[in-house]
């Protein structure tokens, strides 16, 4: 009987904790992952953004990847990613990624951002 209320503990503990791990901002750091997110990023979002640690923004008002954390945690792109970051502006498509492409391209753009 306890082993059984000791795994439903275990369980629910888990299950708490989950958000709160994802929303860390631990992001994968190995070369492929950053390779893939940066891929990611040149696909997508090169177009209007500066996706490099030292390139301009193709687009006017576009903002530098390697800034976006003084803007706001990058931890907070993660839902927007994974469901169609929208915005207010009329030219940017709506993208959503799958997970592993939203840990490695946050990876990737934590990776460059300016200290």
């Amino acid at each position: 009987m306890r082993t059984n209320a000791l795994f439903w503990t275990g369980l629910f503990a888990c299950i708490l904790s989950g958000p709160a791990l994802a929303a860390s901002g631990t992001y994968p750091t190995d070369p492929a992952s950053l390779a893939s997110g940066r891929e990611i990023a040149e696909i997508h979002c090169a177009a209007c953004h500066a996706v490099a640690a030292d390139d301009e923004s193709a687009q006017e008002g576009a903002p530098a990847f390697r800034d976006l954390s003084s803007l706001y945690p990058l931890e907070s792109l993660e839902e927007s990613l994974a469901e169609g970051i929208v915005t207010a502006h009329e030219n940017m498509p709506e993208i959503a990624f799958e997970p592993g492409d939203i840990d490695a391209f946050l990876g990737y753009l934590t990776s460059i951002q300016a200290k």
